[in-house]
């Protein structure tokens, strides 16, 4: 178990993350600069890093090399955020605002933004297949975990159907399978590729940490809907109260305010009983659930 506090290790792990991604990107003076610098911008200097802090906490229950979790971090944080800059663009949610600065649209132009999230993706994959050290047959694995993580059976998929549920009353099980993948499927991935950067696992182990993300990602999205409802857009770093403004189905629509924040303690509770096979090994983990139900923005 280790003796450095949980605030300290997060601040270590994102200043690792971020001097990592700063190194990956393209130099903001490398032509085509205005694509480059754009790059740089929406993707450095903000976000919570929930990502890599779960490939940082899978990690460590396996002794996994810090370079291969800044790699894996990296690329996983790199789809992240192109998603973010194309679920901002007016022909998805046209939002203005994100991590408390003008969205890439806005800052830069529809266009950039378009190729800033396409370029993201495809330097994603080129960061994670750049760790030589892995056995080939694990990392390409690893690949494939997340390619599945960021396309139609993931992330993509559940922003899909996020899109056309607009309006419509959905079933809590359908709005669970909506962000099980729009968001629970990169959580997971970043859970998985953690753990793999240490080795091949077993499958008790795998089941564990597929429960753990399981609900931790859908704790997340819980969240994300309360917070939505209840907090300003100054705390958050983006619009709040755009989901009732939109007329988008969330837990809180659904389920009310007081039950869904019951369900995200819930989730807390089932997080941390997933980890009960990796001991005091698991703590970090133990301690990014608490983070996830507890967060204020």
């Amino acid at each position: 178990m280790s003796t450095v506090p949980f605030s300290s290790w997060m601040s270590e792990v994102q200043a690792d993350v971020e001097a990592a991604l700063s190194a990956l990107l393209p130099a903001a003076d490398a032509q085509p600069t205005k694509l480059h610098q754009a790059m740089r911008y929406t993707t450095l200097g903000g976000g919570k890093r929930v990502r890599p802090l779960l490939v940082y906490a899978s990690g460590a229950l396996f002794g996994a090399d810090a370079a291969s979790l800044a790699r894996a971090a990296c690329a996983l944080e790199m789809i992240h955020v192109y998603s973010l800059v194309h679920d901002d663009m007016p022909c998805m949610d046209d939002d203005a605002l994100r991590r408390g600065k003008p969205t890439v649209h806005v800052a830069y132009d529809e266009a950039t933004a378009l190729l800033v999230g396409d370029t993201l993706q495809a330097r994603a994959f080129e960061v994670l297949a750049g760790d030589d050290s892995l056995p080939p047959a694990r990392l390409v694995g690893m690949l494939r975990l997340l390619a599945e993580a960021a396309g139609s059976s993931g992330m993509c998929g559940g922003q899909a159907i996020d899109l056309d549920s607009v309006g419509l009353a959905l079933t809590l099980e359908q709005l669970e399978h909506m962000h099980q993948l729009k968001t629970g499927a990169l959580l997971r991935a970043s859970v998985l590729l953690g753990a793999l950067c240490g080795k091949d696992l077993g499958a008790a182990e795998l089941d564990a940490l597929k429960a753990y993300s399981k609900a931790v990602g859908l704790a997340f999205q819980v969240v994300d809907d309360v917070l939505d409802a209840t907090a300003d857009s100054a705390t958050l770093g983006k619009t709040a109260g755009k989901d009732a403004a939109d007329n988008k189905p969330t837990y809180v629509s659904i389920l009310g305010l007081e039950p869904s924040k019951a369900l995200a303690e819930q989730l807390r509770c089932e997080a941390h009983d997933a980890l009960a096979p990796f001991g005091e090994q698991a703590q970090r983990l133990r301690e990014l659930a608490d983070l996830i139900v507890q967060r204020k923005a």
